[in-house]
């Protein structure tokens, strides 16, 4: 089955500038489809970690939630809280980092919620009976709501190679619980030639699982809970995971969580992808590296890994950028992703999510 994904690039004129093609995008996508009047309208995005910019617009999202109020709906904005120990690990600490960034309703004119509550144990477990998980666990507001917007900035990641889509779904919207569940199996590993024995792993790790033995880091297996955080905050990028043995279980865990939040949402979902502002690396960093290629566009879609195949294709299409991260496969064509993580195929992500039944990654991309 062939999804058909909605294009937009960044071109603007007097008579129609860019919000306004945003609006244009989602309507012809078919966003009064999916919702309802009075329908409860989850919009889940990521509200960007203190220090980093590279978030998506607030005023962009505005226009998101007037669409969906032209549409008789009700929307709220969503994120659960994070597993490592950063600026949204609780609800006080997320909303206030949410509305620092300029998500304040005033300017995005819709109420803030975080859906796994106050400390993240606010969850609903939902069956799915895949071959890693039996059951997820979800933020209970985003399981509790009517209908569902995924809102994700499309930038490269880590460990999944890229975020788009199935990862803001997957991962953004489990609880606690549900996050260290998928990452439950990663195993960080220190270089004890790159190391310098800064101290930062050890002081930002949640579980105090790292301690200096002389002058080198090192990792307590018995309590750390694989949540990453560590790798993230390295300066030297001397802490890795088991690459071939980790990240392809990983990828399969978060696409069971994307499917297990969309559970009786069919026909109630919709996903929109900014491919602007494509950092090398995941909006959980307390700071952003320049982008590998120019703003690209917006995509919306009802098929999530359609969107997410149509906006890895349309990054690789582009040349990279000068003076990014990104030194090798720069040319039009070239895999951006792999590029910057050579040891992460990030085409298993969507080679699994369309196993599962979430979508397909044959699409039609139309340009409007």
């Amino acid at each position: 089955m062939t999804g058909r994904v909605y294009f937009i690039d960044m071109r603007a004129t007097i008579k129609e500038n860019f919000i306004a093609k945003i609006g244009r995008l989602m309507e012809t996508a078919g966003i009064s489809r999916i919702i309802d009047k009075r329908d409860l309208t989850a919009v889940k995005m990521h509200f960007g970690e203190m220090g980093n910019a590279a978030f998506i617009r607030p005023v962009y999202i505005r226009k998101v939630v007037e669409v969906v109020k032209q549409a008789k709906g009700v929307p709220f904005l969503t994120d659960a809280n994070t597993l490592y120990a950063g600026t949204r690990s609780d609800a006080p600490h997320h909303l206030t980092t949410a509305v620092k960034n300029g998500f304040a309703y005033a300017v995005v004119e819709a109420p803030l919620i975080i859906a796994d509550g106050l400390r993240g144990k606010s969850e609903t477990a939902v069956p799915i009976n895949q071959k890693r998980f039996a059951s997820v666990y979800i933020g209970t507001d985003i399981v509790e709501a009517d209908a569902f917007i995924s809102v994700a900035h499309f930038k490269g990641h880590e460990l999944s190679g890229f975020g788009g889509a199935v990862k803001n779904v997957g991962m953004g919207c489990a609880s606690r619980k549900g996050k260290l569940a998928q990452h439950s199996g990663l195993s960080p590993r220190i270089s004890g030639e790159q190391c310098i024995g800064c101290g930062e792993c050890r002081d930002h790790c949640s579980q105090h699982a790292i301690s200096m033995e002389g002058e080198t880091a090192a990792i307590d297996a018995d309590s750390c809970i694989g949540c990453g955080e560590c790798i993230l905050i390295c300066p030297n990028e001397a802490i890795t995971v088991q690459w071939n043995r980790s990240v392809p279980v990983f990828l399969e865990k978060m696409v069971e969580y994307a499917l297990g939040v969309l559970k009786g949402k069919a026909n109630k979902a919709f996903f929109i992808n900014f491919i602007t502002d494509v950092s090398p690396a995941c909006d959980c960093y307390p700071s952003n590296d320049a982008p590998i290629v120019k703003n690209i566009g917006v995509v919306a879609a009802t098929d999530p890994v359609a969107i997410d195949q149509a906006s890895v294709d349309l990054v690789n299409a582009e040349p990279a950028l000068a003076g990014t991260r990104l030194t090798t496969n720069t040319a039009a064509g070239e895999d951006k992703f792999k590029g910057i993580y050579p040891k992460v195929d990030w085409e298993i992500q969507l080679d699994y999510a369309e196993k599962v039944g979430l979508g397909s990654r044959t699409y039609e991309l139309v340009k409007l």
